[in-house]
């Protein structure tokens, strides 16, 4: 008796600016992908991608060799160019696939946005699993917008493509200026500027475990690392407050931006091990306040991601849409 097609095996990687995930899915032939392995290694560790590559099949533990991989999907936190390149803000080098995959001996790959990554994502199981934010009513066929803090501010959107599939729309706006509202914000930023030597004041420098640790400087005068920061939350924080309006006011801009009336959804590792920011009262104060659209945001309802390989099964998809030219998945 005939046992079938064998599963594809795909290798998935989210390159950020602290860690590099990578696991081992195998997809079934009707496109269920399944997690065999993760792993994570310091992205700062190596000195390019094919050392970091090397390092994988060393010490990665994957069930199988990144060039026994039927396809490779590589998402990286920076914009993706020529299909193949990227030059990432935040990581000390470059990224050249179309030269690098051949000498690795990949038979077929792709290159994608880490948000893209993370925006794919919400249509596997780690969008199921997504956590009620705030309450509304989703469109079906509205643009879904994903926006996370980590090592910068992410943000992609998913919008419907006309044929029941969906299209990954990437984005750098995490480098847009940051808005501030008061006297007091603008103190933080000129308190920004003057910390970094930076002109302009970027999302990046604001939701980030960066700027949580210039907001924890800035109201009472310590050093502490984002962990430390964090580690300290409490119902009376201002440290959390301040970042979860600040989280708040970057969904609601990017809501607006996209008329994300499929919702939003809240991603990246500090959310992830912090869900108290997405929590906070100030989060969902700032994310409906608006003088001209308040009835609108009121409608799209907010989710928080907490799984930290959100980004692996977004590469994962993206692989499985690589290797079937393309196709993308049915709307649900």
């Amino acid at each position: 008796m005939s046992e079938g097609p064998p599963a594809l095996r795909i290798l998935a990687a989210d390159i950020g600016g602290t860690n590099a995930r990578f696991a081992a899915f195998a997809a079934d032939p009707a496109g269920g992908l399944s997690l065999l392995r993760a792993c994570w290694l310091p992205t700062a560790g190596s000195a390019g991608f094919p050392e970091l590559a090397a390092r994988l099949d060393r010490e990665g533990g994957l069930p199988f060799a990144a060039a026994e991989a039927d396809v490779a999907a590589v998402a990286i936190a920076g914009p993706v160019e020529e299909g193949g390149r990227c030059a990432p803000p935040n990581i000390a080098w470059n990224l050249d696939l179309a030269r690098d995959a051949p000498a690795l001996g990949w038979r077929d790959w792709v290159l994608l946005n880490d948000f893209a990554a993370q925006a794919l994502a919400c249509r596997t199981p780690v969008g199921e699993r997504a956590r009620e934010v705030l309450p509304g009513r989703a469109e079906p066929q509205g643009v879904l917008a994903v926006v996370g803090a980590g090592t910068g501010l992410g943000k992609a959107a998913l919008a419907p493509d006309g044929r029941g599939g969906w299209l990954v729309l990437s984005s750098e706006a995490g480098h847009g200026l940051f808005p501030f509202a008061s006297e007091r914000e603008l103190e933080f930023w000129r308190f920004v500027r003057a910390a970094t030597g930076r002109a302009q004041v970027i999302g990046d420098l604001v939701c980030s475990g960066s700027g949580l640790s210039l907001l924890h400087r800035f109201l009472t005068g310590e050093e502490k690392s984002p962990e430390e920061v964090a580690a300290a939350f409490g119902p009376d924080s201002a440290p959390l407050e301040w970042f979860a309006r600040f989280l708040g006011r970057a969904c609601r801009e990017y809501a607006l931006q996209t008329v994300a009336l499929g919702g939003v959804v809240v991603a990246g590792g500090i959310a992830a091990r912090n869900p108290a920011v997405a929590l906070h009262p100030a989060f969902a104060a700032e994310f409906r306040d608006s003088e001209t659209h308040a009835a609108l945001l009121a409608r799209i309802p907010v989710r928080l991601s907490a799984d930290q390989d959100a980004g692996l099964w977004g590469a994962a998809l993206a692989g499985l849409q690589r290797s079937r030219a393309g196709a993308c998945p049915p709307a649900p």
